[in-house]
């Protein structure tokens, strides 16, 4: 949006009046469309300018802007130009990072180029992401200092442990978790001196999760909610069709970022001398940045908003795209920071 108005001079207010006029018939809302979230303020601010930021400390670091790029893709043939172009726009914005998963460069360098992505984030927060399976198996075959190792390689800022039973159970190749993922983080933390983050894959954590998670020494904790990418149905796709069949009952099951971000709020009260990670990263169902400005002001906690598939299509495609889209949707977010409060 441009800063400057020229009244006298706008040659485009006629036709502009008439699209307005043709518009308008098909652009009435009625009232159930109303964004019922939030009240809306238009006498208390001023159009933010390009470089207004909404600065926070999390995970140590400066963020411009509460928005975490979510883990999305590891191993693929696209997943070089996608991690490039993901840190290049989260150095540009000032944002985080989390990397698909690394397991590929445990035991080789073949891929390494596909994740070797810090020197175009600057300072900002970089993530590698190992699911539980693996660690569970490097923390039995006391091989743990393969992570450290791995985190060196990639300048990393930390690791990121995705905890997928329910994705591991439908998928055909999926690994059997022999220990709870909470007793093997554990170890992790005791052993290791790394920041970690917990997620789960597109379900959730229910309540007892989360009051196990908050009484860890994690970094922080990623949703990964119930309504976003969820790899639970995304590998029931693959199966045959008879566990197909069988096992579809299971990918609805799971919790929303609402009611994820009420046990946060509730937790708070029950068990604050308790509570060692108090920093959240709210992903899954954040469709746009009016989901995401809602949940982090929901959240009696220090957070962010996290988001993948929504930045992953224009990741495919040149930088330049990804760039437009991240610069729009940033601009969405401090227009409702400035005129938007949350009931």
């Amino acid at each position: 949006m441009s800063n400057t108005i020229n009244i006298h001079n706008d040659p485009n207010a006629a036709a502009r009046k008439a699209d307005h006029i043709d518009l308008a018939i098909n652009s009435r809302t009625a009232a159930r469309e109303n964004d019922s979230r939030f009240y809306y303020e238009p006498m208390i601010a001023a159009h933010p300018s390009h470089e207004t930021k909404m600065a926070r400390q999390f995970l140590g670091k400066t963020f411009n802007f509460p928005i975490w790029i979510s883990s999305m893709t590891g191993g693929t043939e696209k997943a070089r130009i996608i991690n490039q172009n993901l840190a290049k726009v989260a150095g540009k914005f000032g944002l985080g990072m989390g990397l698909g998963s690394c397991r590929s460069l445990l035991d080789s360098d073949e891929y390494l180029d596909d994740f070797d992505v810090k020197k175009w984030m600057g300072d900002q927060p970089l993530y590698t992401n190992l699911g539980i399976a693996q660690v569970e198996i490097l923390e039995q075959n006391k091989q743990l200092q393969k992570i450290a190792e791995l985190n060196k390689k990639l300048s990393a800022d930390g690791l990121i442990i995705h905890v997928n039973p329910m994705q591991e159970f439908i998928q055909p190749e999926g690994d059997f978790i022999q220990n709870k993922p909470v007793d093997t983080i554990r170890k992790v933390l005791d052993q290791l001196e790394i920041n970690i983050i917990v997620k789960e894959v597109g379900q959730g954590f229910g309540p007892g999760s989360m009051r196990a998670l908050m009484r860890l020494p994690l970094q922080a904790i990623e949703f990964a909610a119930f309504g976003g990418t969820n790899f639970a149905a995304l590998e029931l796709s693959r199966t045959s069709e008879m566990p197909r069949a069988l096992f579809r009952c299971l990918s609805p099951v799971g919790h929303t970022g609402e009611e994820m971000i009420h046990w946060v709020n509730m937790l708070k009260e029950e068990i604050d001398s308790e509570i060692l990670c108090d920093q959240f990263i709210i992903s899954g169902g954040i469709s746009d940045f009016l989901d995401g400005y809602y949940a982090i002001s929901k959240i009696r906690s220090n957070a962010v908003y996290g988001m993948a598939s929504g930045f992953l299509k224009y990741a495919m495609q040149h930088y330049e795209h990804l760039e437009q889209h991240v610069d729009k949707h940033i601009e969405g977010l401090k227009l409702a920071n400035a005129f938007l409060k949350v009931r």
